[in-house]
C-alpha cells in the first residue's frame, strides 16, 4: 500500500529535517511552541527540539518579524511563522522596506537568509480579516522570492532551498490545503524557479497556483467530459515567474485562462496575462481571460463566501467562452 501524508504532516517533516540539519535554524511566531502551531503544523516540534529553537512569541507581528530579520543578519536561519498573510500587512516595513532592501542598501555587504511562513486565502468562513489572498502585494517588491506550494510533494521539499537563499523567502500556505493529502514524496528537492505543468493538453492553457490548483485540475476534468482538452500550469513561484513554461504552454494551446484567488484589479492574474500579451500575443486564438474573486470583502456567510470565490463552474464557463471566440 502506498503511504501517504498531508499537506500539514509535509510542512512539520520539512521543518523537522531543516532543524535536525542545521543548528541556525529555529521557528518563531504566534502559538508555534505550546499550541503546536495555529494549523497543527508545529506540533510536537517543542518537546523535540526545545524552546530555544521552537520559540513562542508576543502577539507583535511588527516586533517578532522584525527580531526575524535581525536573528538572519547576525547568521542565523530563522523561519517566521506569521499566522495569516493579513496579519502580515502589520509587519510590511520590515519584510519590504528592510528585509528586501538590505543587499541592494548594503551593496552587497549583508543578506538577510530569512523564510517566512503564512496562511493565505479564504473558504474557512472566518470573515474578511482573516480571508484575503495579499500574494501578489508580496510578488510585486523586487528582493523578495514568493512561493505558493499547493502539492504535499511541494510542501514537503521547497523549505530547504527557501532556507538556502541569501534573500528572504516568503511561503504562502493557502489554508485550504493543510488537510490535503497525497503520496509521501519522495527523497531529493524541488526547485524554486520554476513552474509545473501538473496536466497536459492542447486546447487551452489554464494557469493558476495555491489553493485555485486543485479546482482548476476539476475543472480540466470536467472540461476533458466536455471535449476541451486543457492543460493546467501551477505557477508555483509567484516571485520571480517562470515565463518560459507559461508561455510554452501558451504557443502550444493558442488560448489562456488564468484562475487566482485574489481579486482582479491589480492581481498577479493581470500581471500574468500582460506577459502573454508581450510576449506571445501573435500566438493567441482568443482574448485572454481570467476567474479572480470577487470585488469586496470576504464575506461570513458560506454561501455569499462561495459565490465571491474562484470555483469550478465558473472556470469552465470562463473557458467554453473562450473557446466560442474565434479571432
Amino acid at each position: 500500500m502506498t503511504q501517504r501524508m498531508s499537506y500539514r504532516e509535509a510542512l512539520r517533516e520539512a521543518l523537522r529535517e531543516a532543524l535536525q540539519t542545521d543548528p541556525r535554524v529555529f521557528l518563531m511566531g504566534e502559538d508555534v511552541g505550546r499550541y503546536g502551531g495555529t494549523y497543527a503544523v508545529s506540533k510536537g516540534l517543542l518537546d523535540e527540539f526545545g524552546p530555544e529553537r521552537i520559540r513562542d512569541t508576543p502577539l507583535s507581528e511588527l516586533g517578532f518579524v522584525g527580531a526575524g530579520i535581525g536573528a538572519a543578519l547576525g547568521g542565523m536561519r530563522p523561519v517566521v511563522e506569521i499566522m495569516t498573510v493579513n496579519f502580515s500587512l502589520l509587519a510590511l516595513d520590515p519584510i519590504v522596506n528592510s528585509a528586501a532592501m538590505l543587499r541592494h542598501m548594503s551593496g552587497g555587504q549583508f543578506s538577510v537568509p530569512v523564510v517566512f511562513r503564512m496562511a493565505t486565502g479564504a473558504g474557512r468562513q472566518v470573515a474578511a480579516q482573516h480571508s484575503n489572498s495579499f500574494e501578489a502585494w508580496y510578488a510585486h517588491v523586487p528582493g523578495l522570492r514568493v512561493l505558493a506550494p499547493a502539492t504535499v510533494e511541494d510542501a514537503r521539499h521547497m523549505l530547504k532551498p527557501a532556507l538556502a537563499d541569501p534573500d528572504p523567502v516568503l511561503i504562502f500556505e493557502h489554508a485550504q490545503l493543510y488537510n490535503l493529502e497525497g503520496e509521501w514524496p519522495e527523497p531529493g528537492g524541488v526547485d524554486i524557479c520554476s513552474a509545473r505543468v501538473r496536466r497536459a493538453g492542447s486546447d487551452i492553457s489554464l494557469i493558476t497556483y495555491g489553493g485555485s490548483l486543485f479546482k482548476t485540475l476539476q475543472a480540466a476534468d470536467e472540461l476533458a467530459r466536455l471535449g476541451v482538452s486543457a492543460e493546467v500550469i501551477d505557477l508555483r513561484v509567484l516571485r520571480p515567474l517562470d515565463d518560459a513554461t507559461v508561455m510554452a504552454s501558451v504557443r502550444k494551446c493558442h488560448r489562456a485562462v488564468v484562475v487566482a484567488e485574489g481579486w482582479r484589479s491589480g492581481s498577479l492574474a493581470a500581471e500574468v496575462m500582460a506577459r502573454i500579451s508581450e510576449q506571445a500575443f501573435a500566438e493567441l486564438d482568443a482574448p485572454l481571460a481570467r476567474v479572480c474573486s470577487e470585488e469586496v470583502p470576504i464575506p461570513y456567510a458560506q454561501h455569499l463566501e462561495q459565490a465571491a470565490l474562484p470555483q469550478v463552474d465558473k472556470i469552465v464557463a470562463a473557458v467554453q467562452a473562450v473557446m466560442e471566440q474565434i479571432t
